[in-house]
């Protein structure tokens, strides 16, 4: 069987940075079950997963506008210390769940000075070449209740 659009798909992945630092991977653990064609993983990874068969190991490249976006730096922007008491133990590096227009999102404190927060929303791997080492662990045809849910269900996936 091969990947297609609405198969499950079990992958084993190690995601670097383009200096070769590792970012995130799930080798040796349980697979990251996913449905294919849902827009769960960066449109690039999809596009390199299509057609591929069980078992198959490769590496690749997924450039910053097929990953996680460009840089805006329109997403980043100061708040008034004074205006959000609440968090007045902020640090560089913290996650925040922020509202706006767009809704919740979540942004990432850049910088703290003794007037502002600085804070960005985005994703912190924006702007930069995804480089990604997979190995395909599980396909098999969605089921329609997770066609219908969006999401894998079962061992490894959602539970209702």
């Amino acid at each position: 069987m091969k990947i297609e659009k609405h198969s499950v798909v079990g992958i084993e992945y190690t995601l670097k940075d383009n200096a070769g630092v590792i970012v995130d991977s799930n080798a040796g653990g349980d697979p990251l079950l996913f449905i294919q064609g849902m827009g769960t993983l960066v449109p690039g990874l999809e596009i390199a997963l299509e057609g591929r068969g069980l078992g198959e190991s490769f590496d690749v490249e997924v450039k910053a506008v097929d990953g996680y976006g460009e840089y805006d730096p329109e997403r980043k922007r100061g708040i008034p210390r004074a205006s959000v008491p609440q968090l007045a133990d902020a640090k560089p590096g913290m996650m925040l769940q922020a509202s706006g227009p767009e809704g919740v999102s979540v942004v990432t404190v850049a910088e703290v000075t003794d007037t502002e927060i600085i804070i960005d929303g985005n994703h912190p791997m924006a702007g930069k070449d995804l480089y990604f080492s997979i190995r395909i662990a599980e396909i098999r045809k969605a089921t329609d209740e997770e066609l219908a849910h969006g999401h894998v269900h079962g061992a490894g996936g959602h539970h209702h």
